[in-house]
């Protein structure tokens, strides 16, 4: 949706309330205390208000959403959900901050609204053929240490590794080759402080694999759990990354994940540059979800309709 789409579309607050309506109750309100659907009014004056007659209790369209507690104009919310679905590598609170005139603080949270709201699927993903699977590290790179004359001390206590070995925290992800979707997920450590065992691995296999399915991997020995038997029994295929094979031939490889990985890097490095651990599951979905849905030209009303929490009344 270009901007000028954007302002034909909701040329007012009224308009932009009016078009959330319809894609949340599709003209049909459910009272959220009784959930009646009849005897629903809506105020003339105030658009995102209904009054239901059944319960005599005053509601707003936006309780149990992404909006609901906000001050901040419902215009400038769809405002912002376009600039952050038109940028590809995603927008700075900042940068939004700008864009539609209010605080740091305002603009951070709108976009940590947006990034639950993409995670916040009814339905699961399900792959039934081919899969990819590989995990990236987030965190930054080690400290170094210098002496009086510049140059490096080596440090017992700090291991100069990339990836594998590292403090950093381990993020999975799951590639379908016929749909192209992504799920990934971050690994926190389990009760032992281990965080990629092979249980886990499998773990989230099945969270969207169906039986038997072919999956692609390196030579990392937590896959090996694969090769043994499972419930779902998994047919696995592995490229050596450790001798430097990146494909074994006849579609043998993991240049799809990877190139997710590399995307979600780019974002990381040039637009967040930090990701604390306890939101990295959202901007992990955040890109989940621009992968998943970047030929869906309905993109906008999908997440509009995934701004309806599911823990609340819809």
């Amino acid at each position: 949706m270009t901007i000028i789409e954007f302002l034909q579309r909701f040329p007012s607050e009224k308009d932009a309330i009016n078009h959330f309506f319809k894609i949340r109750y599709n003209n049909v309100i459910t009272c959220p205390h009784c959930n009646s659907k009849e005897k629903i009014y809506r105020y003339r004056n105030r658009f995102k208000f209904a009054q239901c007659k059944k319960c005599n209790n005053t509601f707003s369209v936006f309780t149990g959403t992404i909006f609901e507690h906000s001050s901040t104009d419902i215009r400038k919310w769809f405002y912002a959900i376009h600039l952050f679905l038109n940028a590809k590598k995603g927008i700075s609170g900042y940068q939004l901050k700008r864009e539609i005139g209010v605080t740091y603080k305002t603009a951070w949270r709108i976009l940590k609204q947006i990034r639950i709201a993409m995670g916040n699927k009814k339905e699961k993903d399900v792959f039934e053929t081919i899969v990819e699977i590989d995990e990236t590290y987030v965190g930054g790179k080690p400290r170094r240490y210098y002496d009086n004359d510049n140059k490096i001390v080596k440090n017992p206590d700090v291991i100069h590794k990339r990836g594998r070995g590292t403090k950093k925290i381990p993020v999975v992800g799951i590639k379908d080759r016929i749909t192209g979707k992504i799920h990934a997920k971050v690994m926190l450590p389990n009760d032992e402080g281990k965080k990629l065992t092979g249980k886990q691995l499998i773990s989230v296999l099945d969270s969207v694999c169906k039986n038997k399915v072919t999956v692609i991997s390196d030579d990392f020995r937590g896959y090996d759990i694969l090769d043994k038997k499972t419930d779902n029994n998994y047919q696995r295929y592995t490229v050596n990354h450790s001798i430097g094979q990146y494909s074994a031939g006849k579609g043998i490889h993991t240049n799809g994940i990877e190139n997710f990985w590399s995307i979600f890097k780019r974002g990381w490095y040039g637009i967040y540059h930090h990701m604390s651990v306890k939101y990295l599951q959202n901007y992990v979905n955040e890109y989940c979800f621009r992968n998943n849905n970047r030929g869906n030209n309905q993109i906008y009303d999908v997440l509009l309709r995934q701004s309806v929490l599911l823990n609340n009344t819809a």
